[in-house]
């Protein structure tokens, strides 16, 4: 009986320290804001097009000096589409929909905003600061895709969340100061 306890011990051992080596394999980026530093963890297994297209973003450089523009508290904070100035950014391409990769829209996950075509996410990305059930893929139809996690940060993140907002250029929750998001560079492990 005690090999068998010891053998079930050995296994899930094995198991846990696999899973930490999976984790640890994903790649890691620092979003630096004006409100302090965000790191995220990326799945590229669970999001693959998802996590390539942020990732050619992040190298490009494309991230830095553009805004949170939307922030709706007990929700959400929206980034990477616009400069200070709510002058429109463009992405050089859209991503495939991946949100039935079993990820769910909870706190401190990161989705592709997107139009009403799932296919249509691009640069835009959000932070979930609640669980966000509403935005997970379900009976068939495709939901926002979560292609990362806060792992550090996340009390920014907060504070971001508690921004005074208003409407501006025709688009509402958009933070009376500019949040700025400096730079996003992928963190060297």
């Amino acid at each position: 009986m005690k090999i068998r306890h010891l053998v079930c011990g050995i296994i899930a051992a094995f198991t846990l320290a696999t899973a930490g080596l999976a984790a640890a394999d994903n790649p890691r980026v620092q979003m630096v804001t004006d409100y302090g530093v965000i790191e995220l963890e990326l799945m590229p297994k669970l999001s693959p097009e998802t996590v390539a297209n942020f990732l050619e973003l992040v190298d490009d450089k494309f991230y830095d000096g553009l805004v949170f523009h939307r922030v709706i508290a007990n929700f959400m904070i929206q980034g990477g589409g616009y400069t200070p100035e709510l002058t429109y950014k463009p992405g050089p391409k859209t991503v495939v929909n991946e949100s039935f990769n079993g990820v769910k829209n909870t706190r401190g996950t990161v989705a592709m905003a997107r139009l009403n075509d799932p296919d249509s996410a691009d640069t835009q990305f959000f932070i979930n600061v609640k669980d966000n059930t509403h935005l997970d893929a379900a009976g068939g139809k495709a939901g926002y895709t979560v292609f990362a996690r806060v792992v550090d940060g996340m009390d920014v993140v907060d504070k971001i969340e508690l921004v005074n907002t208003h409407l501006s250029r025709g688009m509402a929750a958009v933070p009376e100061e500019p949040v700025i998001i400096i730079e996003v560079r992928r963190v060297q492990s």
